[in-house]
């Protein structure tokens, strides 16, 4: 299958690295840079750059970006600036890195390394990826099927957007125990698990690699496991995109 080179534009880090395809194992090192303040476009081409540049890859990139994308276009932006709203990511990124690009959201990226490499390999039914970092990510399978640009993190959960109360941001934010925030996921994912009746959770962002802190907190009826690449998922599953037609 090859190599590819994965960016994962977040809203706290942007990060990317040389991925084979057919593990997902990182090939190259995992360059980390702080997503700039504001995150404008100008800013955000600029540090993704960067990264990229770091690595020294020259070749056709897929980009995971933390809002809807469709045809390439930004349709929303609530862990970046505002600014992103209507441009056309893949177009503005491959004139500033002057290679071929394919974006998706985030969370759809780490979703579809996870079902083609990690905890969801070979799994049928329906598959609910979130990912728990500057806010919460969802990306949603069926019988092994991406339904693209799902946002379950923005669902009104008891008067609150639900990322605001139960992302691992908020729980930094508020100094929230383990237990405590576990309380709060407990209530988010019962809800989810209502409305959507996932044969399976999957567990994902950089928190993930805590799993065991408070996955065992949560009681649901459908399994819930950690992103086995853990962090890297959005990195590989932009990879994965940038090398399918």
């Amino acid at each position: 299958m090859g190599t590819a080179f994965g960016l994962d534009i977040g809203g706290t880090g942007i990060k990317g690295a040389v991925v084979d395809l057919a593990s997902g194992e990182l090939l190259s090192e995992r360059v980390r840079i702080d997503t700039p303040q504001p995150a404008t476009v100008a800013a955000v081409l600029d540090t993704a750059a960067a990264v990229v540049g770091e690595v020294g890859w020259t070749g056709p990139i897929g980009c995971a970006f933390p809002g809807i994308v469709k045809r390439g276009l930004v349709g929303s932006a609530a862990n970046i600036d505002e600014e992103w709203l209507g441009e056309h990511l893949e177009e503005r990124l491959a004139a500033r890195l002057g290679v071929a690009v394919r974006a998706l959201n985030d969370a759809d990226a780490a979703g579809l390394a996870e079902m083609r490499l990690g905890s969801g390999h070979q799994r049928d039914g329906v598959v609910l990826m979130l990912t728990l970092g500057t806010g919460i990510g969802s990306a949603l399978f069926v019988d092994g099927r991406l339904v693209p640009n799902t946002e379950f993190g923005h669902l009104e959960l008891d008067g609150f957007n639900a990322e605001s109360r139960a992302s691992a941001a908020a729980r930094k934010r508020e100094g929230l125990s383990y237990e405590e925030w576990g309380m709060r996921l407990q209530r988010y994912f019962s809800h989810v698990e209502r409305l959507l009746s996932p044969d399976l959770f999957i567990v994902g962002g950089g928190i993930s690699r805590k799993a065991d802190r408070f996955l065992p907190l949560l009681s649901l009826r459908a399994p819930v496991v950690a992103a086995r690449l853990r962090q890297n998922s959005g990195i590989v599953g932009a990879a994965l995109h940038s090398s399918e037609a």
